[in-house]
This record gives structure tokens, C-alpha cells and sequence, in this order.
């Protein structure tokens, strides 16, 4: 059984249910260790719940229970939301949708759009970047590698941020990977040699195993972010230019993680 399996997980219907109508700045005490969805963090955020665990003293702001440095969406996974509320609509025919045909798929609260839409197709490319994350991460865990197993799970969680915030058509919030923010991200990726000590790379045949991996990985993030340009065209009423930003910065995460493996971060063999 999983270790958090007894830890109570809130979606958006459940905390709607305890709370009544919303109104900004509410107040809501839950159980110590009480886990919520993306839709559910998404709402918290939105009507600045005030939040009290059994055991604290206080209110606790949603956004500093994330792990790693503050991040709000730096936390574990956990199945996504459960939708309430009127029928959907199908985006082709306009109807209400109330039994699913096979050849639609749920895009958010109130809409239903066939399977191979552009929006539906990013949402299956994020869906594999992820799953590339983790088993990139079973590599480095494999390698003897803990920080680096720990970087990747933050790098995951930012796939989940990406896919909450697609979700809701709401901005990304900004990366923050392995004590980089964006700026200094930006900056150790174009200039590795000044900031990190170390050059750019051009993987080779006898380096490193995981930086193959890791460098598998920042290809399949590339590619990614080449589908959410063309399921959020730039200069379209559909562009949503934080989350394009938030595909490429993933990208240079990813190199981050690479160039602190060759510079020997995370352990003996780190550099080829």
C-alpha cells in the first residue's frame, strides 16, 4: 500500500462542498497532511482560502506547503479533478454532451472536442513528457543519483503545473528548478562556462548514461513545445504565450540538469 494512501485528498467539489458559496479570503481547517488536485489548488489560489492543519497554530498560506522552495505546484501528483456542475458541450455540434462518444474527450468543465484536436494533442504529448520524467528518474534512482532523482521530481511537477494551468487557461506559474529561478536559469544555459564552470555540451558515445537519458529527455521537451505552438498559435485568439514560455523553459531545465551531471553535482561519475 502506498504510504499516502490514509492522507485525505481534496478535489475543487469536495472543498466546494465544505465551504458553500465562495467568497475571497474564507478560512478552512483540514486534517495535517491533507493533499488537494490541481483544480482543487487552482481554487484555493483563486479565493485566497486561508488554510489550518489540526496541529498548527494558524492559517497557512496554500501556496508555502509546496515542497522544494516554496513552489506552490512542487508537490506530488495526485489523480485530477472530478467534474461537477451542468452537461459539457461538445465544440463540434454545440449539443450537451451526457453520454461520452468514443471519439470525444473532456477538455475542461464545460466542453467536450474530438480526441485528435490540437489542445487534446498537447494535453497527450505532456501526458508522455511526463511519463518520460519518470523514467528518467527510475535511471538516476537506479545510478545511485538522489539529487538528481529529486531534481526530476521537480521537473515533473512542473509538467503537472503546465497541464493544470492548460487546463484552467490560466497563466504558468514560473519555474524553479535545483535553486535556479528563470532568470538564473536562463542565464547558466546560455552561458554554462561562466556561470557553472562548464562548456556547452555535445553528448558523445562514452559519456554518462544518464546524460543520454537526460538528453533524450530535453529532445522530447522540444518537441513538445513545437505541439503547444500548434495548439496555441502565437498571434491567434487562442495564443496563451505563458504556457509556450513555460514548454521552453522546461526545455532549459532539463539542460540545467544536464550540465550540473557532467560538472559532477550529483555524484562520483557525474563528468565524462
Amino acid at each position: 500500500m502506498r504510504g499516502n494512501e490514509s492522507v485525505p485528498l481534496y478535489t475543487e467539489e469536495s472543498l466546494r462542498r465544505l465551504l458553500g458559496p465562495p467568497r475571497e479570503g474564507m478560512s478552512l481547517s483540514l486534517p495535517r497532511g491533507a493533499r488537494f488536485s490541481p483544480a482543487a489548488q487552482d481554487f484555493l489560489n483563486h479565493w485566497k482560502v486561508a488554510l489550518s492543519f489540526s496541529g498548527e497554530s494558524g492559517p497557512v498560506a496554500t501556496e508555502a506547503r509546496g515542497a522544494g522552495a516554496g513552489s506552490g505546484w512542487d508537490r506530488p501528483g495526485a489523480f485530477p479533478v472530478v467534474l461537477s456542475g451542468d452537461a459539457p458541450r461538445c465544440a463540434l455540434c454545440g449539443s450537451g454532451v451526457r453520454e461520452k462518444p468514443e471519439h470525444l474527450t473532456q477538455v475542461d468543465a464545460g466542453t467536450f472536442d474530438a480526441k485528435n484536436s490540437p489542445r487534446i494533442r498537447f494535453r497527450g504529448r505532456m501526458d508522455s513528457l511526463n511519463a518520460w520524467v519518470m523514467l528518467t528518474a527510475t535511471r538516476a534512482r537506479a545510478a545511485g543519483r538522489p539529487g538528481l532523482v529529486s531534481h526530476l521530481s521537480t521537473v515533473a511537477a512542473y509538467c503537472r503545473e503546465i497541464m493544470s494551468a492548460e487546463y484552467h487557461l490560466r497563466p504558468v506559474a514560473p519555474i524553479e528548478v535545483a535553486g535556479f529561478d528563470e532568470a538564473a536559469l536562463r542565464r547558466a544555459t546560455h552561458d554554462p562556462e561562466k556561470e557553472l564552470g562548464v562548456p556547452h555540451l555535445a553528448p558523445s558515445v562514452e559519456d554518462d548514461e544518464l546524460l543520454h537519458w537526460l538528453n533524450v529527455l530535453r529532445t522530447q521537451v522540444r518537441e513538445t513545445e513545437l505541439v503547444a505552438l500548434d495548439a496555441f498559435p502565437p498571434g491567434s485568439a487562442r495564443e496563451l504565450p505563458d504556457l509556450a514560455r513555460a514548454v521552453n523553459r522546461l526545455s532549459s531545465a532539463v539542460y540545467l540538469l544536464e550540465l550540473l551531471l557532467v560538472r559532477g553535482d550529483y555524484g562520483p561519475g557525474g563528468s565524462p
